[in-house]
């Protein structure tokens, strides 16, 4: 499983090690408090309502978005990577989604409600939920607009372009689904706002094995990885014999006609 990551790092006493950890302390303080200042800032950016009637297919049937808040004022969509043709989600997604259930009563007891849209169908969606053993909401946007409107999801014709506009047309990108973070706000009057969205390497922060393994002394060990998530499975598909492919790029799941023509092939 592990790359090609090579460990030599100078061996100290405790003492002049306790010294390099006190001094590197002092710059993850101040990564802390700028983080700290960042999430302000993002807090006071300003909101855009939401005008388009949106309906999506969930396990409490048709749901508008106002609906999906549950009771709620504040809601966190996470735009899961599942096309109406794909036969599996995306594994990059996967592992987000692995964090999500122990999340979801923390955010719940502090007024969000958590919940993944993708563009699949519903049938679709439960019976993929099922094989990896998740509980948390998922709903069908499929036959709407909110994917193409939130940018994470394009068209042919987009996809002809040079550029998608991805990320806030930051990052060409010639996928036809993307993943992303999306939060919304419900007032008092039922309106909805679209407070805030991001995507691509802004959603590492989300990615709690991320976090675990930028401590340890190989880190996410992705150097040399022509994708950088190529090591990256669906938590059932890892056999602890697992041998990365450093020269593979991102590889979206196989759509149902392929493998249609694959066993009419066979």
């Amino acid at each position: 499983m592990a790359t090609s990551a090579v460990i030599n790092r100078k061996v100290v006493s405790h003492t002049e090690w306790l010294r390099a950890r006190k001094a590197f302390l002092q710059k993850e303080k101040e990564f802390t408090r700028l983080r700290d200042e960042l999430s302000r800032q993002r807090r006071e950016l300003p909101w855009e309502k939401v005008e388009k009637k949106y309906i999506f297919d969930g396990p409490n049937g048709k749901e508008s978005l106002a609906d999906l808040f549950a009771g709620r004022s504040q809601l966190l969509v996470y735009h899961f990577m599942l096309g109406p043709d794909w036969v599996e989600g995306c594994a990059s997604c996967s592992l987000l989604a692995d964090h999500f259930d122990g999340a979801i009563p923390h955010l719940n007891a502090r007024d969000v409600t958590f919940l993944a849209i993708s563009r699949a169908p519903l049938s679709q969606i439960q019976s993929f939920q099922k094989r990896m053993g998740w509980k948390f909401k998922w709903v069908s946007s499929n036959g709407t607009d909110f994917n193409f409107d939130y940018k994470v999801s394009f068209t042919p014709a987009d996809l002809e372009k040079a550029a998608p506009n991805y990320n806030y047309d930051t990052i060409p990108l010639p996928l036809e689904e993307c993943p992303g973070l999306s939060a919304f706000y419900k007032d008092e009057g039922g309106s909805v706002f679209h407070t805030y969205s991001a995507f691509a390497r802004g959603l590492d922060i989300n990615v709690g094995a991320y976090n675990f393994l930028d401590v340890v002394p190989k880190g996410r060990d992705e150097e040399g990885l022509a994708f950088s998530m190529a090591w990256v499975k669906h938590h059932d598909k890892y056999t602890g014999r697992d041998v990365v492919d450093t020269k593979r790029g991102y590889e979206p799941p196989a759509k149902m006609h392929d493998c249609c023509s694959k066993a009419e092939g066979a």
